[in-house]
C-alpha cells in the first residue's frame, strides 16, 4: 500500500504565506511526476503545480510567481510555498503522485488539505 500524507493547510489572512507538504510512504520503486491540485466549492479541480523527478516545473497561470513547488526525492516528498495568499486560493488542495511499484504505474491522491484565505 502507498499512502499520502499530507500537511500545512489552515486559515491565512490575504497577503499571508502557508507551506505545504505530502509524504508518501509505502513499497515505491520509483515516484515521477509529483503535484498539487486545488477544488473550490462548486468549481473543477484544476491542477496548480507540478514537478517531475528531473526538478522540471508547471504552474497554474493563476498562481505563477506566487507559488513555489519542490520536492525532496529522499523523503518521498513534495512541497507547495504558497505567498501572497488570495481570497480565490481558498480551496481543499489534494497531492498527486504517479509512482511506479511492482512493475505498475500508479496514480495516488491524497486526502486533501484546507486552504482558507480570508480577512
Amino acid at each position: 500500500q502507498v499512502q499520502l500524507v499530507e500537511s500545512g493547510g489552515g486559515l491565512v489572512q490575504p497577503g499571508g504565506s502557508l507551506r505545504l507538504s505530502c509524504a508518501a510512504s509505502g513499497r515505491i520503486f520509483r515516484i515521477n511526476v509529483m503535484g498539487w491540485y486545488r477544488q473550490a466549492p462548486g468549481k473543477e479541480r484544476e491542477l496548480v503545480a507540478a514537478i517531475t523527478s528531473g526538478g522540471s516545473t508547471n504552474y497554474a497561470d493563476s498562481v505563477k510567481g506566487r507559488f513555489t513547488i519542490s520536492r525532496d526525492n529522499a523523503k518521498n516528498t513534495v512541497y507547495l510555498q504558497m505567498n501572497s495568499l488570495k481570497p480565490e486560493d481558498t480551496a481543499v488542495y489534494l497531492c498527486n503522485v504517479d509512482l511506479i511499484r511492482d512493475f505498475k504505474l500508479y496514480d495516488c491522491w491524497g486526502q486533501g488539505t484546507q486552504v482558507t484565505v480570508s480577512s
